[in-house]
């Protein structure tokens, strides 16, 4: 799988179409727009036209099955996410993961079973850290 950074980004929906290919591991336009039109109102021309584009862009591969073509991700859901979540850490918050976090504890808050996973992942990323 390619990574991320070699990609142009990806805007809001094309963000969407990307979760739902993700989520699915592979998708034809009429399944992607049925999962989208469930959330909001759009276009089905709309979402053939982005999932053409990010196939051009290198964001999906395609095959045919007779006249329908079925997408999948040529990148990764996790490599991808990660390099928005450093963006935004870095043009957003100056650089620091601490205002990440705060911010989304003040809008949103966690559930105790988020809560439980989320020191998990500190604590395994401080061990990590420490044999480094």
């Amino acid at each position: 799988m390619a990574k991320s950074s070699d990609f142009p980004q990806l805007s809001e929906t094309q963000l969407e179409i990307m979760n739902v290919i993700w989520s699915a591991g592979e998708a034809t336009v009429g399944e992607v727009w049925k999962a989208l039109a469930r959330r909001r109102k759009v276009a089905r021309n709309t979402v053939l036209t982005l999932m053409e584009r990010l196939e051009k862009k290198g964001w999906l591969r395609r095959r045919a099955d007779g006249h329908i073509y079925t997408y999948s991700a040529a990148v990764g859901r996790e490599a991808t996410l990660g390099k928005i979540v450093g963006r935004l850490v870095e043009t957003a918050f100056d650089g620091s993961a601490e205002g990440l976090v705060m911010a989304l504890l003040d809008d949103r808050g966690v559930t105790s079973a988020e809560a439980k996973r989320i020191r998990g992942m500190i604590d395994k990323a401080k061990r990590s850290k420490s044999k480094s």
